[in-house]
């Protein structure tokens, strides 16, 4: 098999060519942003692309080239299944919804109108998402009907700003008063820096608007549990909500303790998994009375000790394997077996 990795430094693709040049398995590289892609993977019969929120111009054009690697007959990860409704709650809604999964009920609106009649006779607390963001960056709780009314007019007016630096730098000043040490401080200044001096990303990125996007919330989950599907491998995290907040996903809390994944969830992410058609798959899942609901996925994650910490994976009938973690060897072998 002509293997080609698109490789970028602190992405996936790190440990993919490690792999290789471990392995002695032939491969070369290629860049998915030239203009010449196609014509670089002549003669390739498969490619490997860790596209990602951090090199955020992927968003605008990576679901567009994996479609049309795909009808040249190039096997590719993440395929369309993958990665279609990546940063996208708003696909991910619908799709639960067509395929049955369990899921927190969600609720989209386009008109208005339709919203604002909504939003005066539900009930309280929900939760506003804009479709996309990570680490829980543009999720609020929204407490009463004032408040949502108030996002509905914004939402259908001049929108929200896609990158929230207001949120984010909450979260550095949270992360300093656990850590309390030089590197935190200077996520702080760096962040508070973004007010006077925007990003790339924040200048280019468009407003999100005409559209407004809740869940419900569930309340009494101090944390939520990251399930990852690769092939016949699941591994466990559990994730600690932030002090005095609802979110747990960029927390940086997590716990490994086999007792906190029970053999019920870990059934439901291997169904889910195989109902999505995913290489990848993250699942995150709250309980609500005795049930396991997904909140949203996510074909790719942060790479490092976060899962490489984990005491080792479960197989699909649930039997658990106690052994070293590398998700991205799990994908890189499970993707070259499937050639």
């Amino acid at each position: 098999m002509n293997l080609a990795i698109h490789h970028r430094v602190g992405s996936f693709s790190d440990r993919w060519v490690t792999y290789c040049e471990e392995q002695g398995i032939p491969f070369k590289l290629v860049d998915c942003f030239a203009t010449d892609i196609i014509e670089q993977l002549d003669g390739v019969d498969a490619l490997m692309w860790h596209w990602s929120l951090g090199d955020y111009q992927s968003l605008v054009f990576a679901k567009g080239l994996v479609q049309s690697i795909e009808q040249m007959g190039v096997r590719i990860f993440p395929n369309s299944h993958t990665c279609w409704h990546y940063d996208d709650k708003v696909s991910q809604k619908y799709l639960f919804e067509a395929l049955g999964l369990p899921m927190i009920p969600s609720y989209t609106f386009y008109r208005k109108q339709d919203a604002l009649a909504w939003v005066n006779q539900t009930t309280y607390p929900k939760v506003f998402k804009l479709r996309g963001g990570a680490g829980s960056v543009n999720v609020r709780l929204v407490e009463n009907r004032r408040v949502a009314q108030h996002l509905v007019c914004q939402a259908f007016g001049r929108g929200f700003p896609a990158f929230s630096r207001k949120a984010v730098l909450g979260d550095k000043v949270r992360a300093f008063t656990k850590k309390k040490d030089f590197r935190s401080l200077l996520d702080i200044a760096f962040c508070s820096a973004r007010f006077i001096f925007p990003s790339k990303r924040e200048r280019t990125s468009p407003r999100d608007q005409g559209y407004v996007y809740f869940q419900d919330f569930i309340a009494q989950n101090e944390w939520d549990t990251r399930l990852v599907v690769i092939g016949e491998r699941c591994i466990g995290v559990r994730r600690y909500c932030r002090k005095g907040d609802f979110r747990a996903s960029g927390s940086g809390q997590p716990a490994y303790d086999l007792d906190y994944f029970p053999q019920e969830m870990i059934t439901e992410a291997f169904k889910s998994a195989k109902k999505l058609k995913m290489q990848s798959v993250a699942f995150d899942f709250v309980v609500h009375q005795g049930k396991y609901l997904i909140v949203e996925v996510s074909y790719c994650y942060i790479i490092g000790a976060f899962y490489d910490d984990c005491p080792g994976y479960w197989d699909s009938d649930c039997n658990w394997h106690q052994e070293s973690v590398d998700p991205q060897r799990f994908i890189i072998e499970d993707f070259l077996k499937s050639s």
